[in-house]
């Protein structure tokens, strides 16, 4: 099994960060969350009660799995951005008749060989192609010794919410050319709901939440040499009704001077770090934001209405 990594190097890093610490308000890329701690404390945010997006995506797949398989069909070559729970996955590698091979992509390369070396032990049959790459921007997908039918891309959880608007509609387009002609999307897409279920889910009472959180700055000092010092912030996340929104900030308690690289950040009492943001749609709010180059064929939803797994394929 060949791991192809795009370089991603600790200047690309820096830039962003220098980039997003220049805003008003100060920014950070949330993709950084996910180091080898942060991805274990994502792992048991996901079994948290007050978590109801991956428990709620996996009852959903689970009930139409067959379906999904189907629609997917034969000689389909399925791609993964951010290889994440096992249990969605193997769903379905499981399901797709005739799968030509399987891609995972994911920015962390430790996670990512980890995982792919466990998949490929259970699915010894599966041409496995595992790719570090940043996959929120364009990436050249590894070259496949073997014929397949069609590409389709598999994009779980409810990470699309954490594009803005436009920034969601500039994805989509990068992975309809990924896909190309006749290719698919099974992606996950968290709904609007009552304000109060939002924001539990992001505040739990176990911390993990704050915790992960907290954790961006501590990778930003390990890849960067910086010295942010994380007893200097809280986590504080709410719902933003007007925008439809989850914004996610680290709030400076005191004042602190931060150097990375050969740059210098002073950060005020009460000043806050945006992290993450994680809109919330309805179906014809995303309906609307892939229109340019997908149709949506197909939606699955929960009993409760918390949130859909869709299909789209590219229009013609």
């Amino acid at each position: 099994m060949k791991i192809k990594t795009e370089e991603i190097t600790k200047t690309d890093i820096l830039t962003e960060v220098l980039n997003g610490l220049s805003k008003s308000p100060k920014m950070l890329p949330s993709k950084l969350f996910y180091d080898k701690k942060g991805s274990k404390l994502f792992d048991e945010i996901c079994e948290l009660e007050e978590y109801y997006p991956t428990r709620t995506e996996i009852q959903i797949m689970q009930n139409n799995i067959i379906e999904m398989g189907e629609l997917l069909g034969e000689g389909t070559m399925l791609i993964e951005l951010g290889s994440g729970n096992s249990q969605k996955i193997k769903l379905l590698l499981d399901h797709i008749p005739g799968l030509a091979g399987y891609i995972p992509v994911d920015i962390s390369s430790e996670h990512l060989i980890s995982s792919s070396k466990i998949l490929k032990e259970e699915y010894p049959h599966i041409s496995i192609f595992p790719l570090v790459a940043d996959y929120t921007k364009y990436f050249e997908l590894p070259l496949i010794d073997k014929p397949y039918d069609h590409r389709a891309v598999y994009f779980p959880g409810s990470t699309i919410g954490n594009f803005t608007i436009n920034e969601a509609k500039e994805f989509l387009n990068r992975i309809a050319d990924i896909v190309g002609e006749n290719g698919g999307l099974i992606i996950g897409v968290d709904l609007k709901k009552d304000k109060q279920i939002l924001e539990a889910a992001y505040n739990d009472k176990k911390g993990i939440t704050a915790a992960f959180n907290l954790n961006i700055l501590n990778h930003i000092n390990d890849e960067l040499h910086s010295n942010f010092n994380i007893n200097n912030f809280k986590h504080f996340a709410f719902f933003n009704e007007e925008i439809s929104r989850i914004e996610m900030h680290l709030i400076c308690e005191t004042e602190h001077v931060v150097n990375i690289g050969q740059s210098s950040f002073i950060f005020n009492k009460d000043e806050h770090i945006i992290t993450e943001y994680s809109y919330k749609y309805t179906l014809e709010d995303f309906k609307n934001i892939a229109s340019d180059r997908f149709d949506v064929k197909r939606v699955w939803i929960d009993d409760y209405k918390l949130f859909s797994v869709q299909y789209l394929k590219v229009k013609d």
